[in-house]
């Protein structure tokens, strides 16, 4: 569910996300927690090339869930410092999305400002035709713009849970077409590297029943739409437990990074459907 951030990141740089079509979802699918969760945001690397000097921020992040389905709304703001200007840009961004819970329909919204002012807005809706079907994603803002979504293509409910049950199986390696909603050029390629599975830490399992639980660490890689790619836009480790929990993140983009630490967190009530 965290997978868009580093593409939220990555669309102001200078600060400016499945070769086989498979089943969206898993025959087990694991047994998420709604929480709302709070990471402090700062810069970790910086190559001499990337002009980023200074990273600093918070994001609030909360994955709820419905009787139909998951929503999740994430909210950050992020100060850059730049070696080319004496004024910092403050970024800020609002996402919210809802996905059923056959992971086949999706809606998403975006706002995304810099220093105050509205940069960007995306708002619309996709669907898959069935289960490991293609679909099509048809947006409000920008009016007109729709796109097709190839056999295979996930949402990010479907996506976080495939990776949670594909860990638990033992598997090391997946890769799937991940549609979010916050560009207008396509689903990205996720390539996932899983690594072993990790125990609770006694000392996080006593913040909160939601951190007691096992994980895995974990990295992404996000390619553009251009199937020729060959590089990822920006790659995202984390430590995933399977209950749907991040608890700590690091935005790599190559010429710099940033890191998301926890800081607090807490579980939200499920539905009584």
């Amino acid at each position: 569910m965290l997978l868009m951030t580093g593409r939220l990141l990555r669309s102001v740089r200078p600060f400016a996300v499945a070769l086989a079509a498979l089943c969206a979802r898993p025959a087990v699918a694991a047994d998420i927690m709604p929480h709302q969760a709070l990471y402090t945001m700062r810069l970790v690397r910086a190559g001499g090339d990337s002009g980023v000097v200074a990273a600093r921020g918070a994001m609030e992040y909360k994955w709820g869930e419905t009787c139909d389905g998951w929503t999740v709304e994430q909210n950050y703001r992020i100060v850059m410092g730049y070696a080319d200007s004496s004024s910092d840009v403050a970024v800020t961004s609002n996402f919210v999305t809802w996905e059923s819970r056959d992971g086949l329909r999706y809606r998403f919204n975006q706002k995304e400002t810099k220093n105050d002012a509205t940069d960007e807005e995306i708002r619309g809706s996709a669907r898959l035709a069935g289960p490991g079907d293609g679909g099509i994603a048809t947006f409000e803002k920008p009016a007109g713009k729709t796109f097709v979504l190839s056999p295979g293509t996930l949402f990010p409910s479907a996506h976080t849970i495939l990776l949670i049950d594909r860990a638990k199986a033992g598997d090391n390696f997946i890769a799937r077409q991940v549609f979010d909603g916050t560009t207008v050029s396509g689903a990205a390629l996720v390539s996932a590297v899983l690594g072993p599975k990790i125990e609770p830490d006694a000392a996080e399992a006593n913040k909160s029943p939601v951190l007691n639980h096992s994980g895995w660490r974990m990295r992404l890689a996000f390619f553009p739409p251009d199937e020729t790619a060959e590089t990822p836009d920006y790659e995202l480790g984390m430590l995933l437990l399977d209950d749907g929990v991040s608890r700590d993140m690091i935005i790599d983009y190559g010429d710099y990074a940033i890191d998301a630490k926890l800081v607090d967190i807490r579980p939200l009530a499920k539905p009584h459907c």
